[in-house]
């Protein structure tokens, strides 16, 4: 407990009287101290206050505090309400029946707790919310629910089986603000509709060959193949990707026929994220327990339910990175984790179909935002690995579970960890996924674009000097491109009439010329925007 205040109020001071400590970090700690100030420190906010404004030496007194100037932490709450049972939080709601924040108290330990209070006779007040949009997101205005029992306004985002919270900072603020449909209008009206519409195929199969290159297997070409036609084809279609069934056919579409699991959908099975050095099994992550995912998806499908309208960075933010936590499949969850955030902004209208935004090429393009990708799911799986790891065994014997996975992992440290997968802090995911959509959007998609009419002005370019079909016209560009503008001998040999005196010469002028305006300065661009081609 050395990281609390040394006169902690609020929510810090019921850690210290119950022994308790949330896996994920808390928002905001509160202290007495000689005058009113705050501090922002890397990762929370040091609220000081004067003596005037210490609570009652009491958990009421100080859950209130953390209710009305701390942002609710519902990880912390949850394992407060279990450590501490119903008796004071019932004393409580007994003494102040008209009170908000009493009532406030009494439906988070419902809520939270899935056990019940009694309900004074003498309950009365105004509705209040449930938590305080103004600090947390919340439930969609038009989503929320009354619930007489308490008199509250439930505007919870998920379930209390999960419940992932964006806390309201600068950061999060202004990445939410990401106008995507404005972005995109400055790239049609740059580049034209036309343009970019003949670009979605190159821009799908872009996404796909880096998604996979993010988990090392980019030379795979049937499995690129396969996924971009699936995103090509279900993105932002049908039922949510995340109900049941539509999830087993996404999973097993993007798969194949040829796969060691006897069973497609949610998995059967204990999984965890790690890797094999020297003969030795690392864990990074442990994925919450196969009889907690039906639920906890759920809790995810509501909350993009109950958020609709919002920001859809957000939204997409959550949908990727929720499911990747959640890890709800014995195969194929880092695809689906990135086909989600093409799929939810399409579902949100921010990007129009067909073009899905490459997102995983800036990723792997650059590999400053791929340590910032392990980052920012470090930012649950390390706190997390360091509760977890002393519950780790992996046993001399492999079990084989109803999905066909064998495994000899083992985890015991369910009860410990369950809150933080209930209700991970989703806010630095926010941020991350805001930049690389809007870099996807200002650099990747316009470098891509930019050289597509570049080779389309060459093509016409090479047609007036040799006629030719677009297809063999193609071929001659990237000859051009992969021979540093020799003729090489196989394309001579295939088109005679480049040998002929001065047509070569002729050709490189023209194509030269036709890359001249637009291409970029960055010598990699014709590798990166090339259309892939596989043997």
């Amino acid at each position: 407990m050395s990281d609390l205040p040394s006169d902690p109020i609020g929510a810090a001071w019921l850690a210290q009287a119950y022994e308790l400590r949330p896996i994920g970090r808390m928002p905001v700690h509160s202290q007495i101290g000689g005058r009113r100030a705050t501090q922002i420190r890397d990762h929370d906010r040091l609220e000081t206050y004067q003596e005037a404004m210490r609570p009652a030496p009491e958990p009421a007194a100080h859950l209130q505090f953390h209710l009305r100037h701390e942002v609710p932490h519902l990880e912390f709450l949850s394992r407060l309400f279990a450590k501490t049972g119903p008796a004071f939080v019932q004393a409580w709601i007994d003494a102040e029946p008209t009170g908000q924040y009493a009532r406030r108290a009494a439906f988070l330990y419902e809520w939270l707790s899935g056990h019940s209070l009694q309900v004074p006779a003498r309950l009365g007040g105004n509705y209040a919310d449930a938590i305080d949009d103004g600090k947390l997101i919340a439930a969609s205005a038009d989503r929320i629910v009354k619930v007489p029992r308490w008199r509250i306004n439930d505007n919870l985002p998920g379930t209390r089986y999960f419940c992932p919270t964006i806390v309201k900072t600068d950061a999060t603020i202004q990445a939410m603000a990401l106008d995507v449909p404005q972005l995109f209008q400055r790239l049609a009206d740059e580049f034209g509709e036309d343009l970019l519409q003949r670009a979605a195929v190159w821009m799908t199969l872009r996404e796909s060959r880096a998604s996979f290159a993010i988990e090392g297997e980019a030379d795979r070409a049937s499995r690129i193949e396969r996924f971009a036609e699936v995103m090509a084809r279900r993105t932002g279609h049908g039922d949510s990707p995340l109900n049941d069934t539509a999830l087993t056919q996404l999973q097993s579409e993007i798969l194949g026929k040829r796969t060691t699991l006897s069973h497609f959908g949610l998995r059967q099975s204990p999984v965890f994220v790690g890797e094999t050095v020297h003969y030795q099994d690392v864990v990074h992550y442990v994925a919450p327990p196969a009889d907690d995912v039906a639920a906890m998806l759920e809790g995810l499908r509501v909350f993009l339910e109950r958020t609709q309208g919002q920001s859809p960075v957000m939204r997409a933010a959550v949908a990727a990175f929720g499911f990747v936590y959640i890890h709800p499949l014995a195969d194929g969850n880092g695809r689906v984790h990135r086909f989600l955030i093409n799929d939810t902004l399409r579902r949100d209208d921010a990007v129009p179909e067909p073009v899905i935004l490459p997102v995983s090429a800036v990723i792997t393009d650059d590999s400053g935002e791929r340590r910032n990708y392990d980052r920012v799911l470090d930012e649950i799986s390390k706190p997390l690995m360091q509760e977890a790891s002393e519950h780790i065994t992996f046993t001399p014997r492999h079990a084989t579970y109803p999905d066909g996975v064998v495994s000899n992992f083992e985890f015991n440290g369910n009860e410990q960890i369950r809150p933080l997968w209930r209700y991970l802090d989703l806010g630095p995911h926010v941020v991350y996924l805001s930049n690389i959509v809007k870099r996807t959007l200002t650099e990747q998609m316009r470098e891509q674009s930019r050289y597509l009419r570049s080779h389309g002005r060459a093509r016409l370019a090479l047609k007036e000097v040799v006629e030719m079909p677009d297809q063999q016209a193609d071929r001659v560009l990237r000859s051009i491109e992969q021979n540093k503008g020799e003729l090489s001998n196989a394309l001579a040999k295939q088109m005679p009439v480049l040998s002929e005196p001065g047509v070569w010469a002729e050709i490189i002028e023209a194509v030269s010329q036709a890359f001249q305006e637009d291409l970029p300065t960055d010598s990699h661009i014709l590798d990166r925007h090339r259309a892939p081609r596989y043997p």
